[in-house]
């Protein structure tokens, strides 16, 4: 398994905190955020890593590589952004035949990702992909999944005002080589994965929920909460 780390955003709802620094690189009690990710993966064994880069870009290449996780990462900047979708299908042969885990690396997750593995290599048969969810306070913020007994994705509401429910989608997937091959195939004008991807899959996106902390960090408030807990 492989893993995409999305880590080239400009964390504008985080200024005055990323007018010097990106995103990934906030500290969460003192550790940089793309380093947890790092961590967690390495964990997972998950060694083969793809981060993309854009905004202040030379500062994560500057950490990747005085990090014990440099001969495991490749960097690409994107000169301009390409969305989420967008990022993954430029670099899908970076996937080859692998499953591959697809992360939104500006999130803080405790949770261990073998949990996620075994749901993954568990899901049923017709499922093309896992996703992680939490349970939030804030749904109207968030992608709201309603799911059937078994754990599928059936509905998706992507930031409306009265969502039903507070499941909410992590961005945090893995996408099975199957479906790697479809996106090939079928996908190639889509940049959003949010928007554009997870409402073609329902009925095939089994869901795995997080009982540990799982936050956001998109604003200062959801920061301030992060390095507080």
């Amino acid at each position: 398994m492989k893993a995409i780390l999305l880590a080239a955003g400009f964390g504008t709802r985080l200024r005055p905190l990323t007018n010097k620094i990106p995103k990934c690189l906030v500290p969460i009690k003192g550790k940089p955020l793309l380093e947890i990710w790092l961590e967690k993966l390495f964990y997972a064994g998950i060694n083969s890593i793809l981060i993309n880069t854009h905004y202040l870009a030379e500062q994560v290449v500057e950490f990747v590589e005085n990090s014990k996780y440099r001969d495991n990462c490749i960097l690409k900047f994107e000169n301009q952004l390409l969305g989420t979708f967008g990022t993954l299908l430029n670099n899908i042969e970076f996937i080859e035949d692998n499953d591959c885990l697809f992360i939104h690396a500006d999130n803080y997750c405790i949770e261990d990702l073998n949990n996620l593995i075994f749901a993954h290599e568990h899901r049923p048969k017709y499922c093309l992909m896992t996703m992680m969810t939490f349970r939030t306070d804030t749904p109207s913020s968030c992608g709201i999944v309603e799911i059937n007994k078994h754990n599928v994705v059936i509905d998706f509401h992507e930031k409306i005002s009265s969502p039903p429910g507070n499941l909410a989608n992590g961005a945090i997937y893995i996408l099975s080589s199957k479906l790697i091959k479809i996106f090939k195939k079928d996908y190639k004008l889509a940049t959003d994965f949010s928007t554009e991807v997870i409402p073609t899959l329902l009925g095939g996106i089994y869901v795995y929920e997080t009982k540990n902390i799982f936050i956001d960090i998109g604003t200062l408030e959801k920061y301030d909460i992060a390095n507080s807990i």
